[in-house]
């Protein structure tokens, strides 16, 4: 999604919605095409593409996308788009893997990913962390994960993740996780003709 030129870095009108660009994202992704043959940037990756979207940057565009991030983590599994992407060769890249727990936008009613119960059991089974079963349940799936944190011992702890496997029982039973749930929903955008979800 694009947003209006020069109008700051994410314009606004009165109602607190986003001010779209006139501008289609596959006129932009045909200037970054521009920019791999001139040699100035090696590749293009998008994000918040959704199956319809990334469909028309392969039907319209010469480069395929070499990545597409989105949210992923065990409440929004994003299967069907997870499958398209590797089905076309497309890097998946999650973000949020834990559900953005520090986001400022937060309420207390909102499910809490590392406080789930079936990742809860599976971490005491194999005897690490709610976040690392996450992870590799994340590598497993082939996806590229990029966890956020500033916390040193943290950061340590999720790159521990490439020591175990979760067994093919273990992995089927995210599909029995029942929440539900799109932390990065970007409702400020919902009125923009390319809004992804």
């Amino acid at each position: 999604m694009g947003f209006k030129e020069n109008e700051g870095f994410y314009p606004e009108d009165a109602n607190g919605k986003v001010i779209p660009s006139n501008i289609h994202y596959l006129e932009t992704y045909k200037a970054m095409e521009d920019l791999v043959k001139k040699g100035k940037i090696k590749s293009i990756g998008v994000s918040n593409f959704n199956i319809k979207q990334l469909q028309d940057v392969l039907d319209n565009c010469e480069i395929k996308p070499v990545c597409n991030q989105f949210e992923i983590h065990p409440f929004l599994q994003n299967d069907e788009l997870v499958d398209f992407c590797i089905k076309n060769g497309i890097v998946v890249v999650a973000y949020a893997p834990f559900g953005a727990p520090d986001r400022s936008w937060s309420k207390p009613e909102d499910p809490k990913v590392l406080d789930n119960p079936v990742i809860l059991e599976l971490a005491k089974k194999y005897n690490r962390t709610a976040g690392q079963i996450i992870l590799r349940w994340l590598i497993q799936r082939n996806i590229v994960v990029i966890p956020k944190s500033v916390n040193p011992d943290r950061i340590e702890e999720n790159s521990r993740i490439f020591d175990f496997n979760l067994s093919d029982e273990d992995m089927a039973k995210f599909k029995n996780i029942k929440e539900k749930f799109r932390y990065y929903s970007f409702d400020e955008c919902d009125n923009h003709p390319q809004y992804p979800f």
